[in-house]
Parts: structure tokens; sequence; C-alpha cells
């Protein structure tokens, strides 16, 4: 009765981890604010959800399932998340006005990519 309880309580806040991800999903300015938003909140509510899971059928198949979910959420959600911040400075989409300092311009890997994307856009048009 108490893991049930308890549970419940982790999917509750699961919940409002995934409802304010959406929000910030429709409220903030840019990607890359709403990337954070997405990943954070989602990340978490997904993997409270999952636990409350977990909480409320124990050590079963089902169970086991729901830790293996959470795993797989925590391991691929920031690498995603970075793929999709990194594409997105690549295309060259701009921060707000609000921002006020930008990582990925002092980063020379970057440029050095930039460089590399243009040599082989030039061998394409030959």
């Amino acid at each position: 009765m108490i893991n049930e309880t308890i549970g419940l309580i982790f999917i509750v806040l699961g919940c409002l981890f995934d409802f304010f991800g959406v929000l910030g999903l429709i409220r903030l300015p840019d990607v890359y604010n709403r990337l954070q938003a997405a990943t954070k909140c989602v990340t978490f509510g997904s993997a409270g959800i999952l636990f409350g899971v977990f909480l409320m059928y124990g050590f079963t198949n089902f169970g086991f399932k729901a830790l293996i979910g959470i795993i797989f959420i925590f391991l691929t959600s920031p690498a995603a998340a970075h793929a999709i911040a990194r594409a997105a400075h690549i295309s060259k989409i701009k921060l707000t006005k609000e921002s006020v300092i930008d990582h990925y311009a002092q980063d020379n890997e970057l440029l050095e990519e930039e460089v590399n994307l243009t040599e082989i856009e030039e061998l394409e048009h030959i």
C-alpha cells in the first residue's frame, strides 16, 4: 500500500515536470532555451513517471523494464540535446537578444568544422 502511494506521488511529480517542460517549449524565445527546458523537464518527468511505475510494480518484468527505460532516458537525452544544439549553432540559428554569452562561438572546433563544410560544398560544385 505504501509503495503504491509513493509510486503515485512520483508519477504526479513526473507529470508536473512534463507539464512545465511543455510550458517551456511554448513560452521560451529561442531554440536553445526551448531545448534546455524540454530536455531537463522531460528527462526528469519521464524518469519520475517510470520510477513511480517501478515502485508500484516492484521487481517484476514490468518494473525492470521501467528501470531500463530510466537508464535509457538518462543516457540518451543529454546526448540528443547536445547534438540538436550543436546542429542549430552550425546552421547559424541566432540566440535571442537577452542571451549573455555564446560558448559555442568561442569554440574553435566548430570553426574548423565550418571550414571543412565549405570545402566540401566547393568540391560538390566542381
